[in-house]
């Protein structure tokens, strides 16, 4: 890849930059809410609300958050990858984790801070993540809502 870091971002078409610095600033959050929760709580902080296998995925998720940054930030579509992956995989455990205060609660979803938040920035991740991959490589994309 030819240029610089700063070139190939100003090299993007405007929708990329956004779309990217909207990812940049969600995995920001996630890995700064998730360092907090491991400082505050230890490695077992989720222990008191989720099984093993998801206390293992949100702990991991203080690393895997960084390194959607670091890629997405170098403009890789291995960043991009990543980032529809671990969203995925985060919408669904935060579902699982939240699905017994759901049937108590439906209005639980609405809340400002938790399922709401992840599960929009988690769709809008997913619903951009292949216009981004074909930008990154060079392949035009077609916003237009008409088809050929």
């Amino acid at each position: 890849m030819r240029g610089g870091l700063r070139e190939r971002w100003t090299g993007q078409p405007r929708w990329v930059r956004w779309t990217l610095a909207v990812y940049l600033i969600g995995f920001l959050e996630g890995a700064g809410a998730h360092f907090l929760d491991l400082i505050g709580g230890g490695i077992h902080v989720y222990a008191s609300f989720a099984p093993v296998p998801l206390q293992v995925f949100f702990v991991s998720l203080a690393v895997l958050d960084p390194t959607v940054v670091v890629l997405v930030g170098r403009l890789r579509s291995a960043g991009v990858r990543l980032a529809s992956g671990v969203m995925m995989l985060d919408v669904i455990a935060n579902w699982i984790v939240n699905w017994p205060q759901l049937q108590e609660n439906p209005a639980w979803l609405l809340r400002p801070v938790g399922l709401l938040p992840i599960t929009l920035f988690g769709l809008f991740v997913i619903a951009t993540s292949v216009p981004l991959l074909r930008a990154l490589k060079g392949v035009p994309v077609d916003l237009s809502c008409t088809t050929r």
